[in-house]
């Protein structure tokens, strides 16, 4: 079954692809011949993957999941939450918005945040919503080289390293990402397989 998943970014289509069994083909935007730079304009995560799976869907007629993801600090009243990607800017640079989140928070000791996704699916050209996320905690200093975004300075509850220093692989088994994507794959499991 094909699917795309609106997003030109290589590591959220990697970190999909691996959760996803053979029944599924994911695209990514480039696959479908869209370069556009679809609009996050909205003020919560679901209006915002709402948006994006529309654009997608009304241009290939196919099914299509868009998520949108945030980062919620407990002491920036949620921010930089729907935020996260342009939070020190418009160039969507992920040091920058490290820098800029860690300086809000010196000083602070409340260093509570969670990840959160919402993925919208639209699948038979009707619209669902799942979502995912996981607590923890924003260190003082970044730590590890893998992964994308805030996870170098990300600790999960439960957990001693940040999701940048953990394998992708046990990141993938409990990340808000991988919660939303779990319950997008038990919706497509019930599903037809002939799309």
């Amino acid at each position: 079954m094909e699917l795309i998943f609106a997003t030109n970014n290589k590591h959220k289509i990697r970190e999909i692809s691996d959760l996803l069994d053979n029944r599924f083909n994911i695209l990514g935007l480039a696959d479908v011949s869209i370069t556009d730079d679809i609009p996050e304009d909205a003020d919560n995560l679901a209006d915002n993957a709402v948006y994006k799976a529309r654009y997608v869907h009304e241009r290939t007629s196919m099914n299509v999941f868009a998520d949108d993801t945030g980062l919620e600090v407990n002491a920036l009243n949620g921010a930089p939450g729907v935020h996260s990607a342009r939070y020190a800017g418009a160039g969507r640079n992920p040091d920058d918005n490290i820098i800029k989140l860690l300086k809000q928070l010196e000083g602070i000791t409340n260093r509570k945040a969670r990840f959160r996704t919402v993925i919208a699916l639209i699948f038979n050209n009707r619209e669902y919503l799942f979502e995912g996320k996981v607590e923890g905690k924003i260190i003082q200093k970044r730590k590890g080289t893998g992964g994308f975004g805030y996870d170098p300075v990300f600790i999960a509850k439960g957990y001693d390293k940040t999701f940048a220093e953990i394998p992708l692989s046990e990141k993938n088994k409990i990340s808000h990402r991988a919660q939303a994507m779990k319950k997008l794959l038990e919706f497509l499991a019930q599903q037809p397989v002939s799309q």
